[in-house]
């Protein structure tokens, strides 16, 4: 594979300044950091080093999380919120992965993890030139994106063809003014090797959920497999465990109180260089709306299996989803409001605007966007949340997208649908269809007509008349959904991956009162996409030049927002006070497992682990300063969403435990590092170990990781 060097580094685009700690850096920016002083053992090729072997050909990204190899057979560890979905899928009423765990007690036994894929990343290039040519006098925002949009196509089309069988992705790493192509590798053929009890694995529930103390143990282990020709290839008994470039060598000696620690991971979108204006729709409309929202389908869900197990494994996964992102969102609106940011950011822009007179026109112009945005929120909230989830409308959805884009020639047509990712699309639908119950689908898409018809601007838009019409036919809310789903037969789910598949033709002559429902809203989501075209066009405009007016205003502070591409950030084991007089220490134990047990969910420890706790069967795992076995530690970096799962590792680059959440308070990361609050969390790999070898009774695992007694 053709391996290209590229020198994308924050010094070449901001003029020499000096690093901060704070900030999630591309690994490419190893030469410009005194690794030595700020304590790694390991230098920046050990790290990352183009076309040599090196960390970065361990860390892999595990669908929306990551993951590292920790053998050379392809055995992968992440988190146990992070394969609770494959478990989740792979459960049933007679075997419930989820409550009892799972271990395959040889490789024979391992299961299938659906829709799971691990991306391995081969090589990347810098195409900004490519992407950017000209841009600037394209006056038309609209035209302009497009223009930028086909570029990205087109590039990805090449590198595809120049690298049969893997992947390629552009990644904006600045705004409207660099753009990197990567190659990565998919495999596609990934199995569940230990996932914990619940009662380990999720100790605490949501009441702990971004909290510390904390006592969970979060982690499971994968394995990816490939074909016996070692190429990615689809679930086969005759496939073969994948032999990664590099794995991870385990620490099980742990660390700390002020031990150095790194982390390499996949963090995703952080905002902490948009305007003012963004951040008071966040905190004045998209946050509050979406943990309303989450809350409601939570409690509708729970309700719907609190007294039947087959259909509370329906919605576990989705549950479980849901739960994370209204406290996270919930997190979010605090921190913003703790922190005073959206003043702190308008005191900022208004001392841009005396430094650089020109960036006012900028601000004016990012104001209205965003007032636009919120003044048209909740109609345009309301027409997203029935497209996402609503399931049956959502299959509608796909099937019109279907009919729509397949007749177009491949370049043109959307991502879902292009000949690249209609697998996966494909794929995703049939997994929720596995997911479907009618009476909380139903009870959604009452409740969602219900808030549309109670807004003036439903009434008030012509593109939504029919719609407004057909609800006032029926009577109500309620009468509608009984009539769909009565009428439907879209969650039959061998009609609906027939129709899915079938051609333009055929699907224009679908008469399915969901796919009529649809249609009828075809207008309202054609003007969405419009002005969603538009402000995005108007954006990519004006965010590159609010961003280099930000970038003189900081004067050698400004880090670049992550974008879910590796990264590195780096730091201590290290406590906090998150109030007054109280001290947070970094490391928990096995006794606080025990003093917060109940024998109740979600503090049910197993009987086999408080036994063992009980006849203090610590092993080698024994940690003097806390007198127990370390269950989790607390951190000073900074990370975010996409971190979970990510190898949390010593200054010799050997794993020490598992990243998987924040404290609540350091849930503002996404949009501003605090270095009082941000902390994150991770599963200690002494309790991994612990767990694995006591409680498992895995010692093969051990012995694969080469930390066996």
């Amino acid at each position: 594979m053709k391996k290209i060097i590229i020198f994308f580094t924050i010094l070449s685009l901001t003029g020499g300044m000096l690093l901060a700690d704070e900030g999630m850096y591309p690994v490419t920016m190893m030469d410009q950091v005194d690794l030595k002083e700020k304590g790694f053992e390991i230098s920046p090729e050990d790290i990352f080093s183009p076309g040599k072997t090196s960390l970065f050909d361990a860390i892999v990204k595990v669908n929306g999380c990551t993951g590292s190899f920790v053998s050379g057979d392809g055995l992968i560890i992440t988190n146990h919120h992070c394969a609770f979905r494959a478990a989740n899928l792979a459960s049933d009423a007679e075997h419930d992965y989820i409550r009892d765990g799972f271990l395959a007690e040889s490789r024979e036994m391992e299961i299938p993890a659906r829709g799971y894929t691990v991306r391995i990343t081969r090589s990347y290039s810098d195409v900004s030139a490519e992407v950017t040519a000209g841009l600037e006098k394209i006056e038309d925002a609209y035209e302009r994106n497009k223009v930028l949009a086909d570029r990205i196509k087109a590039i990805v089309a090449r590198a595809e063809k120049e690298n049969p069988g893997m992947r390629a992705e552009v990644s904006e790493m600045f705004k409207g003014r660099q753009y990197i192509l990567f190659i990565y590798t998919y495999l596609r053929d990934i199995r569940l090797v230990y996932v914990p009890p619940r009662s380990i694995g999720e100790f605490g529930g949501d009441i702990d959920n971004y909290e510390w103390p904390r006592h969970t143990g979060d982690f499971s282990f994968l394995r990816a497999y490939v074909a016996p020709d070692g190429q990615p290839a689809d679930y086969s008994p005759e496939n073969v465990p994948y032999h990664p470039r590099k794995h991870l060598q385990v620490n099980p000696g742990g660390v700390n109180d002020r031990d150095f620690v790194f982390i390499l991971g996949f963090p995703g979108r952080t905002f902490r260089h948009l305007s003012s204006y963004f951040l008071e729709y966040e905190q004045r409309f998209n946050l509050p709306a979406r943990v309303e929202w989450y809350q409601w389908l939570i409690a509708t869900m729970e309700e719907a299996g609190r007294e039947d197990r087959s259909v509370a494994l329906k919605h576990l996964s989705r549950i479980k989803s849901l739960a994370n992102l209204d406290k996270r969102y919930s997190g979010r609106l605090l921190g913003l409001r703790r922190l005073g940011l959206v003043a702190k950011r308008q005191a900022e822009e208004e001392k841009m605007r005396r430094i650089d007179p020109r960036v006012a026109s900028v601000l004016d112009k990012l104001r209205d966007i965003y007032r636009q945005r919120r003044e048209q929120g909740y109609l345009t909230f309301w027409l997203s949340r029935l497209r996402s989830d609503v399931y049956a409308f959502s299959f509608a959805d796909r099937i019109i997208g279907a009919e729509r884009n397949r007749a177009k020639k491949d370049m043109e047509r959307e991502s879902p649908y292009m000949e690249r990712n209609w697998p996966r699309t494909l794929r995703y639908a049939m997994i929720a269809a596995d997911n479907f119950y009618l009476p909380v689908d139903r009870a959604i898409l009452t409740e969602i007509v219900k808030r549309l018809m109670a807004l003036p601007e439903t009434r008030e838009n012509p593109a939504l008349n029919e719609f407004v019409d057909m609800v006032e036919k029926a009577g109500s809310a309620e009468n509608l959904a009984r009539q769909l789903y009565r009428e439907t037969r879209l969650t039959d789910k061998t009609r609906l991956k027939q129709w899915l598949q079938a051609s333009p033709e055929d699907i224009e002559k679908l008469k399915d009162p969901f796919i009529e429902l649809r249609r009828t809203l075809e207008e309202a989501y054609e003007e969405l996409k419009e002005e969603s075209r538009r402000t995005n066009g108007q954006l990519a405009l004006l965010q590159p030049r609010y961003t280099e007016a930000r970038m003189k205003f900081m004067k050698g502070s400004f880090i670049p927002d992550a974008n879910g591409t590796l990264r590195l950030t780096f730091g201590r084991i290290r406590g906090y006070h998150p109030r007054d007089a109280v001290y947070n220490s970094p490391l928990t134990s096995l006794t606080g497992i025990v003093e917060k047990n109940t024998g109740r969910p979600p503090f049910n420890a197993p009987d086999a682990l408080m036994q063992n706790i009980k006849e203090k069967n610590y092993g080698r795992f024994y940690n003097k300063a806390v007198d127990s076995v370390p269950v989790c530690i607390l951190y000073d970096l900074d990370t975010t969403g996409g971190n979970s799962g990510s190898p949390v590792m010593d200054s010799g680059g050997r794993l020490i435990g598992v990243n998987f959440d924040r404290a609540f308070e350091a849930t503002i990361n996404d949009y501003a590092y605090s270095e009082r609050y941000s902390r994150s969390i991770a599963v200690d790999i002494r309790y991994v170990l612990w767990v694995v070898k006591y409680i498992a009774g895995a010692d093969e695992l051990l012995r694969e990781m080469g930390v066996g007694e």
